[in-house]
C-alpha cells in the first residue's frame, strides 16, 4: 500500500491504503467494506436511534474503557434498517463491513467454521468499524437444529456469539431482523447489544420528511401532490419517487405501481409489532415501543367489515 502510494502520489495518501483494503476483503469473498456516502441528515426518522447510536460511539472514541458493542434492528422490512448502517458510518467516520453468513459456508468438513473465524479475526483487524449482519435470523436459520446440516449452523452461531461476548476490539455491531422468532432467546440477551429497537411503519411526521428527501433527490417538484401514504414504508416512498422520476409522471400516478408491504403482509407485521410491544426501545422516542390500540382495533375493524369484502 505505501509502494502503491508513493507511486501515485509521490506520498502516503490514506486512500491508497484503503484501496488495497477493499480488494483484499473483496478477493476473500467473506466481507464486503462500504465507507463515505450519506450521514443521518440523509435519512428520514428514527431520531432515538440516531442520537443513542451516536452518542454511544463518540462516548467511545473519547473514553476508551466503555466501548460501545451494538444494536439490535427489528421491523417489517423497508424500514431502513440497512440504510441506517450505511448511514451511521458516515455520521462517526468508521468503515462499515457486511457480512453475509451465507458465502462461510463451505463444502468441505470444518470449512465453515474456519471461515467463520476467518471473518472475526478480519472484522477484528479492520477495528474501528461497524458491522453489519442483514436478516440475521435467515443467515443463522438452521441454528435451532430443524436445517440437516450436521450441526454447522449451530457451531458458526455458537462462535459468533462467544465473539460477540468476549471481543475486545473496537466493533460496533449492527444485527437486523424482520422475524424475530426465528432467533434464540439468547441472541439478543444483554451485554450481547447495547439495545434492541424496533423500527415501525414511520408516522406522518417521519412520512412528511422522507417524502422531503427523495423529492429532492429525484429532482420532483415541492408543490406536487402526494398519493394516499397510509401504512406506506420508507422504501416505498423512495420507490414512489424512483418511479415518477424514472417514467417521467406525477407521484399519483407512479403510486399505481406500488404495493405497499404492509397490505402484502399485515398479518406479519401485525405479529411483530405484537411481539416488540413492551420488549424493545423506540426507534422514534425514548422509552419502550407501545404498539398503538387504535390502529390494531381500526385493523381488526377493516378486516370484519362485511363492505370491504
Amino acid at each position: 500500500a505505501f509502494s502503491l502510494s508513493l507511486v501515485r502520489h509521490q506520498r502516503l495518501e490514506p486512500e491508497a491504503i484503503w484501496e488495497i483494503k477493499t480488494q483484499t476483503l473483496k478477493n476473500s469473498g467473506l466481507l464486503t467494506l462500504h465507507r463515505g456516502g450519506n450521514g443521518f441528515d440523509s435519512l428520514g426518522g428514527l431520531s432515538s436511534l440516531k442520537a443513542f447510536t451516536r452518542r454511544a460511539l463518540l462516548r467511545t472514541d473519547s473514553d476508551r474503557s466503555v466501548r460501545a458493542r451494538g444494536v439490535m434492528l427489528l421491523s417489517p422490512p423497508g424500514c431502513g434498517k440497512s440504510e441506517f448502517c450505511k448511514c451511521l458510518g458516515t455520521e462517526v467516520g468508521r468503515p462499515v463491513l457486511t457480512l453475509d453468513v451465507g458465502s462461510l459456508l463451505g463444502s468441505l468438513v470444518g470449512q465453515s467454521e474456519e471461515r467463520t473465524r476467518e471473518a472475526l479475526r478480519t472484522i477484528d483487524a479492520m477495528a474501528p468499524c461497524v458491522l453489519m449482519i442483514d436478516e440475521v435470523e435467515k443467515a443463522f436459520s438452521g441454528a435451532s437444529g430443524s436445517a440437516n446440516d450436521s450441526g454447522v449452523s449451530s457451531r458458526m452461531m455458537g462462535t459468533f456469539l462467544t465473539w460477540l461476548n468476549d471481543h475486545e476490539s473496537d466493533v460496533f455491531v449492527v444485527c437486523t431482523a424482520n422475524d424475530v422468532k426465528r432467533l434464540p432467546p439468547e441472541f439478543s440477551r444483554a451485554e450481547r447489544f447495547d439495545g434492541v429497537f424496533f423500527l415501525d411503519l414511520p408516522g406522518r411526521t417521519q412520512k412528511d420528511e422522507i417524502w422531503r428527501l427523495y423529492r429532492n433527490q429525484f429532482g420532483i417538484a415541492t408543490d406536487e401532490s402526494t398519493p394516499e401514504d397510509d401504512q406506506w414504508t420508507g422504501a416505498e416512498i423512495k420507490s414512489c419517487c424512483r418511479l415518477a422520476a424514472l417514467l417521467d409522471v406525477s407521484l399519483i400516478e407512479a403510486s399505481k405501481n406500488v404495493v405497499p408491504v404492509a397490505k402484502t403482509s399485515s398479518e406479519s407485521i401485525g405479529r411483530l409489532r405484537q411481539w416488540a410491544n413492551g420488549r424493545c426501545l423506540s426507534s422514534d422516542h425514548s422509552g419502550l415501543f407501545r404498539a398503538s390500540s387504535g390502529s390494531s382495533s381500526k385493523r381488526r375493524r377493516t378486516r370484519s367489515d362485511p363492505s370491504n369484502n
